[in-house]
């Protein structure tokens, strides 16, 4: 009876043991297995058998950034035998950094990190969330101090890749592959931020007075040459009308010529007919014409006869006589 006893409980001590030695291992997640102190393997997903008595899982030290029911964050750690594959996002605490124009600036950031080498996470760093944390921190101050504020306001994505570039270097021998790094938060001086409102309101200030001197001077532009257009167009139609008054003008000589040659073609055949000297008769017509105009008007004038117009006058018996002939001719032509 007693040896009964003392086999069902080593069995059952066997079965605990036993028991003990089985791990089952979720997808992305990992175990570092010790025996006697020593790396022996590392598990996979599913399940698998360890020695209970000589095997055990090395534990780390990890690092967790919660935040309570009322919003407030607070930093946990404890140490952990399952190491976990998939990408982690480590909100990093904001920190001031100091720029290369002496201008103090508080940054926060948040990191993108994945475990790709389980050993070398366990055994080549303690506690890996705190070493990648002050990496990032130094990091950070190293780039952000090679540049003034405004490339940083400006550069956040080579700020970025900058970061990402240095972390994933430094981070290869921990096992630890950076994915990305993202700054959040730039937070400069109150003093510098009221300076920079000044800048933006002076620069948007210039640029509307830029843009209402552009528009003036376009207006200004556009007026001129619409007075050049009208002063063109008045010129054209000036040029225009004396073209035109001069061809009328041409045109009205040509037929007031043209009926005076007619005319002085019938006196010549008329006079040349009775007496033979057209010519004469018409500077005498010429002349009573302008006699005529001479003693127009209400005034009474006195007129003075050159001694030459003597001769000219002498041709007014020839026109009687032409006048005489014409009426003898007229009147034996009726008979």
């Amino acid at each position: 009876m007693g040896t009964a006893i003392l086999i069902a409980m080593v069995i059952i001590v066997l079965a605990l043991i036993a028991s003990q030695g089985f791990r089952i291992i979720q997808q992305s997640e990992t175990m570092v297995i010790e025996r006697l102190g020593t790396y022996n393997r590392t598990l996979k997903s599913g399940v698998n058998f360890i020695s209970p008595l000589i095997d055990k899982a090395r534990e780390i030290e990890w690092k967790y950034i919660k935040t309570d029911g009322e919003g407030k964050t607070f930093i946990r750690k404890e140490k952990i035998s399952r190491i976990d594959l998939r990408e982690t996002v480590y909100d990093f605490p904001r920190q001031n950094v100091i720029t290369k124009d002496n201008v103090l600036i508080e940054i926060n950031a948040i990191l993108y990190f994945q475990i790709t080498d389980p050993v070398k996470a366990v055994y080549s760093v303690i506690n890996l969330p705190d070493a990648i944390e002050k990496l990032s921190q130094t990091t950070l101050r190293n780039v952000i101090g090679d540049m003034d504020l405004d490339s940083t306001l400006a550069s956040r994505d080579k700020i970025n890749s900058r970061l990402k570039e240095i972390l994933d270097g430094a981070t290869e021998k921990w096992g630890v592959q950076v994915n990305r790094v993202e700054l959040q938060d730039i937070h400069p001086p109150r003093d510098i931020i009221g300076a920079m409102e000044k800048q933006m309101r002076a620069e948007r200030d210039k640029r509307a007075a830029i843009l209402e001197a552009e528009g003036m001077k376009q207006s200004k532009i556009l007026e001129s040459e619409g007075f050049k257009e009208s002063e063109i167009n008045r010129a054209e139609g000036e040029k225009r009308a004396k073209i035109l008054m001069a061809e009328g003008e041409a045109e009205a000589r040509t037929k007031v010529a043209d009926a005076e040659a007619g005319a002085l073609k019938k006196i010549k055949e008329v006079i040349s007919a009775e007496t033979g000297n057209p010519a004469q008769y018409l500077i005498a017509m010429r002349y009573i014409e302008t006699l005529k105009a001479m003693v127009a008007g209400k005034d009474n004038k006195t007129i003075y006869i050159p001694y030459e117009a003597t001769a000219i006058l002498g041709s007014l018996g020839g026109i009687r006589e032409i006048v005489n002939g014409d009426a003898i001719a007229k009147s034996r032509t009726e008979k």
